[in-house]
């Protein structure tokens, strides 16, 4: 019987929808539910185990919010190890989770979290590269290739494993990011070594291409085009990216690159707004959102962008997504589709199928939205 371990970074993410950038430290976590964010690494687990019910596995997990809670929802009877301080989860408990289950025997590592969770991973598991790893994506910025591109396919990877369907074993990146200097809008992304993960094309993302586009002709003729569209008395949600940026260059306007904006008839209305602000700036008025593609990996909401929630994409409506990327960006993801990654996995379904995608000036290319 394949025996699985389970791994919650229960406080993984909580920083993205209140525009912290990141999670780490118990600072950062304290202030971000100060200002009312909900955990969610849970449920993204619980939507990834949802898949495996029925199929012929045991699972080990750890107590509580670090495993056992999702796994009883999902409608397992986890084996629990170990011990916690319910409610004051740290590293060092991801650390002795890993070191139980590695002592327990399983067959693959299942974890919920975000970078600073990967890099526990690795310190933990590093050098034992028999035991492979997979994650779940619940963190803000997500670059390491350790990953999953949603819950959803971090559960279709394992249950191929479970049915004994062939599936390759890659070493892949742990990166992690200074969330200091990100805050400052620079990223720095730093390489601790790689995990041995199961790989299956379509459902495990690549490493982020990090720096900045240099085609600075092409995003100027992406801003034109889209400043030329915008319509009076409508509101724009600006969202992260150098590819916005331009937008928001050409426009004369501030920017927070790795944040959200909110535009209206050229005027900047307000900066690196959180989830609740866009909803109540926004309010009854007619808006839109503009993303951009994450390069290397395909997602154009769910990485970095988790202002815009589930309630703030169902009040637009799919229609009311704009998609800006240079062709060089989606030739990167040598034909993968675009992910949405919204945390509702049927508006992530729903949402599916081709999309027009901004790349020039009166130009633009129809490209796939991922159905997983």
């Amino acid at each position: 019987m394949f025996k699985l371990g389970l791994i919650v970074n229960p406080l993984a993410g909580v920083g993205g929808s209140v525009a912290l950038k990141g999670s780490d430290g118990a600072a950062t976590v304290q202030h971000a539910l100060t200002l009312g964010a909900v955990p969610r690494a849970g449920e993204r687990a619980l939507q990834a185990l949802e898949v495996l019910v029925g199929l012929d596995l045991e699972c080990y997990t750890y107590p509580a919010e670090m495993g056992e809670q999702v796994a009883l929802s999902a409608g397992f009877k986890p084996h629990v190890l170990g011990c916690i301080d319910t409610g004051n989860t740290t590293a060092e408990d991801t650390l002795r989770a890993v070191a139980d289950l590695v002592a327990a025997g399983v067959d693959l590592i299942l974890f919920a979290g975000g970078d600073g969770t990967a890099r526990d991973l690795y310190s933990a598991v590093g050098t034992q590269v028999s035991v492979p790893v997979l994650g779940i994506p619940a963190g803000v910025k997500i670059h390491s290739g350790v990953y999953a591109i949603t819950p959803r396919a971090a559960g279709e990877v394992v249950a191929m494993l479970i049915r004994g369907e062939l599936v390759s074993l890659r070493e892949q990146e742990v990166r992690d990011i200074d969330e200091e200097v990100f805050r400052q809008g620079r990223v720095r992304a730093q390489y601790y070594g790689e995990l041995l993960v199961p790989e299956e094309g379509r459902f495990v993302q690549q490493t982020k291409s990090g720096g900045k586009e240099v085609e600075t002709l092409v995003l100027d003729d992406i801003a034109a085009d889209l400043i030329e569209t915008m319509e009076p008395g409508v509101c724009y949600v600006m969202g992260s990216g150098t590819t916005v940026q331009a937008v928001m260059e050409q426009m004369g306007l501030a920017n927070t690159l790795l944040g959200v904006d909110l535009v209206r008839d050229g005027e900047l209305l307000g900066s690196d707004l959180s989830a609740t602000q866009l909803l109540e700036q926004i309010g009854a008025q007619p808006f839109r959102i503009v993303v951009t593609v994450i390069g290397g990996q395909g997602h154009i909401v769910g990485r970095g962008n988790q202002q815009l929630s589930v309630e703030l994409l169902q009040r637009a409506g799919r229609d009311n997504l704009l998609v800006v990327a240079t062709k060089t960006k989606l030739k990167q993801l040598q034909g993968r589709p675009l992910v949405i990654d919204s945390g509702d996995p049927t508006l992530d379904r729903q949402w599916s199928g081709l999309i027009r995608v901004v790349t020039g000036y009166h130009d633009a290319v129809l490209y796939p939205i991922a159905d997983y």
